[in-house]
């Protein structure tokens, strides 16, 4: 996925931050007339809770929380609260994904490990980037490893433009979509291999070629784009009734948008909830 700069609006300034945290590329994008003078302790504040949040959640440390929970170091009631929420919700996202998103990994010995990697990263750019809706007139987005957190703070003003790679031709775009405020997530395995799990068949998902989820927010659009790659291109329909809209491209190059639709959700929550 690719950040598109957006049309000139005035006299905008903007300016970026690059990072590498949480095992990825992070940068942060701020757009406005004028920067406000707490920017900078803003950006500090978003790489610092990014951090604090991957020695809390990352699968790689084996003294993190999470793994500490994973290997019966610690219980449940002993992490960070932080961590019980992220179950909870993933928790959440097995009941509503019909078990295409789980944080439970099967063992070869039948047992299972706490991984609740297909939700957390979302969650944890949402969290972090809170600091950044408290500076005024400030546009942003937040591009984590390809995946999107946007925000337009003037209505007057163009929305951001995202381009969606071919992941065939990563050097040409297949769709661009606008976004105001939300996210926009990716899953797909031209970049990183067969890497995205399927806790129904207990192995690596063979999906199309990327699915891309965009809407109200990063955490969910994120959990749908992978729900979606590991379900098939049918889930989609459940994703757009939870106010998301899903492009998925296949192998052959084709494109399939499935437009959100109303219903009884804001999308910032699924239905039925």
């Amino acid at each position: 996925m690719t950040a598109l700069a957006a049309p000139e609006a005035g006299a905008l300034r903007t300016r970026a931050w690059h990072r590498t945290v949480m095992g990825m590329p992070v940068s942060i994008h701020l757009r406005a007339p004028d920067l406000p003078a707490g920017a900078e302790r803003s950006v500090a504040a978003v790489y610092a809770e990014l951090r604090r949040l991957d020695g809390m959640f990352s699968t790689y440390r084996p003294d993190s929380a999470v793994s500490l929970l994973a290997d019966g170091v610690l219980t449940p009631e002993q992490c960070p609260p932080e961590v019980s929420e992220v179950l909870d919700l993933c928790e959440l996202a097995r009941e509503l994904t019909a078990g295409a998103i789980d944080a439970r990994r099967p063992l070869p010995d039948g047992g299972s490990r706490v991984d609740p990697t297909g939700l957390v990263k979302g969650w944890a750019v949402e969290r972090a980037a809170a600091p950044l809706h408290d500076l005024p007139g400030t546009d942003f987005y937040v591009n984590a490893g390809g995946d999107l957190l946007c925000h337009v703070a003037d209505e007057g003003r163009p929305a951001w433009r995202v381009g969606i790679e071919d992941p065939q031709r990563p050097d040409r775009l297949r769709a661009v979509i606008t976004m105001r405020d939300g996210g926009v997530a990716t899953s797909g395995a031209a970049r990183r291999g067969h890497h995205i799990w399927d806790p129904r068949a207990g192995g690596a998902a063979d999906g199309p070629a990327s699915v891309t989820v965009s809407g109200p927010t990063l955490l969910w659009a994120d959990v749908l784009a992978t729900a979606t790659y590991v379900s098939g291109a049918g889930s989609a329909r459940w994703a757009a009734t939870a106010g998301y809209q899903v492009d998925v491209v296949a192998h052959d190059g084709g494109l399939l948008r499935t437009c959100p639709v109303l219903g009884p959700t804001d999308g910032r929550t699924p239905p039925g909830l």
